[in-house]
């Protein structure tokens, strides 16, 4: 398993979840859902497998020897099998602050979202306010996925701001919600 330099710990868990630095083997089924949930991400056409695997080869092994990386990301695993990935993404490390990226497996959004990125976010702070020391984590959405918002207000963010018709979507502006959580000491 790939480790960051950067962390002093690599594995995260929560019951049977975990969150490990991101794995070559799960770039695959990565790139499927990235490509099946491309509309609410920022990503502006469908990858391919090569482009997949010139981004894990170019950029995200990289990442792991670095001092002070942009981005942290981890494959995120149900009893060692991978449902979803994520990171800290755009990481300051002057103000100590980072954006949280995660996507999961397709078929788990329906019924299962809430209950994935509750755990999920518990997994990642424990990153990012523990390991790494920074002082607020945020997340930047499409106004797309109401349910979203939910998990996240359940998790203690806070909804910072709106950015007025900030995206184009399907000929459309949509706002984007910023929620944010600052560190309380108690991690």
């Amino acid at each position: 398993m790939n480790s960051y330099k950067i962390l002093n710990v690599n594995e995260f868990s929560k019951d049977i979840y975990s969150i490990v630095p991101i794995r070559y083997e799960d770039r695959l089924q990565i790139l499927k859902w990235r490509n099946e949930q491309i509309y609410h991400l920022r990503q502006d056409r469908i990858l391919t497998e090569q482009d997949q695997e010139n981004y894990f080869n170019t950029t995200v092994n990289n990442l792991f020897d670095e001092q002070k990386p942009n981005q942290l990301l981890f494959s995120y695993l149900e009893d060692n099998v991978c449902i979803g990935y994520g990171g800290l993404v755009h990481l300051n490390w002057i103000d100590k602050n980072a954006e949280i990226s995660f996507i999961m497996n397709t078929e788990l959004e329906e019924i299962h979202f809430e209950k994935h990125w509750g755990i999920y976010l518990n997994l990642i702070e424990q990153v990012g306010f523990g390991e790494i020391k920074f002082h607020k984590l945020s997340t930047y959405a499409f106004n797309l996925r109401p349910l979203l918002y939910v998990a996240l207000e359940n998790s203690g963010y806070t909804k910072e701001a709106v950015l007025k018709e900030h995206c184009l979507f399907e000929n459309k502006y949509i706002d984007v919600y910023i929620h944010s959580k600052i560190k309380d000491g108690s991690i």
